[in-house]
């Protein structure tokens, strides 16, 4: 008799509905945020902010150089005019300067790319990024005036 009871109560703690939380929940999506491309291959996401942005090399550049083993990054604080060089990749193939697109502050660096170069050739316009900066006054005038993805494209199919 106690044993059916246990058994009875187990049951309605199993199939008792769940309680649903009251907290409204906003979308966890991210923002799909523009990069813009330099001639260079070198390629910048604005921040929201639009003062901040992340720095790269585009996926072309990456498949270009082929397996990318070291790469050189500017000092963090280290004040840079656009198209400076502001660091370097070397590939088994090749190596290649790396150009800022707009000038301003390295704020951070990418220091996995230290101990993994090759970060670069498996996520060129995302985990690869290479330096995050704070842009100079009036310098995301300059930014949308590179070229969009879609210009992009067509300039490397060329």
């Amino acid at each position: 008799m106690r044993l059916a009871k246990h058994a009875t109560s187990l049951s309605r703690q199993i199939t008792a509905p769940p309680k649903l939380s009251t907290t409204r929940l906003f979308s966890a999506v991210p923002t799909l945020r523009e990069k813009y491309y330099t001639e260079s291959h070198e390629w910048i996401e604005l921040a929201s902010d639009k003062k901040t942005g992340s720095i790269g090399i585009s996926a072309h550049a990456a498949s270009a150089l082929g397996d990318i083993v070291f790469v050189e990054l500017p000092e963090k604080g280290a004040s840079l005019q656009a198209s400076d060089v502001m660091g370097a990749v070397e590939s088994v193939k090749s190596a290649s300067d790396l150009y800022i697109p707009v000038g301003g502050t390295i704020v951070e660096t990418n220091t996995k790319l230290e101990e993994t170069p090759g970060l670069i050739n498996k996520s060129p316009e995302d985990e690869g990024w290479i330096v995050k900066i704070e842009l100079a006054k009036g310098e995301v005038d300059t930014v949308e005036k590179l070229m969009n993805a879609d210009q992009y494209k067509e300039k490397i199919s060329e």
